[in-house]
């Protein structure tokens, strides 16, 4: 799968997910099953590069989402 046709179901997905904004590294495997894990990391830390992703960490734990995107988005926004 090419990198935009990649970058398409990847956002494509985390849209269609009710309920969750943010997810695992792991989870964008899945995503990709046809594609190495490190071309996968190597794509969602490009996105995040240009602004379509972002991380979210609790500390302990990194997640990544689509950027402005949950309830942390707008709790940072009031600050």
């Amino acid at each position: 799968m090419d990198e935009e046709a990649l970058k398409k179901t990847i956002i494509e997905t985390l849209e269609g997910k009710k309920g969750k904004s943010k997810f695992y590294l792991k989870d964008f495997y899945a995503m990709a099953p046809e594609e190495k894990p490190r071309a996968v990391k190597n794509l969602v830390n490009k996105m995040v590069t240009e602004g379509t992703l972002e991380y979210w960490s609790s500390g302990s734990t990194t997640l990544i989402g689509l950027k402005g995107i949950g309830k942390q988005a707008h709790a940072e926004d009031e600050d």
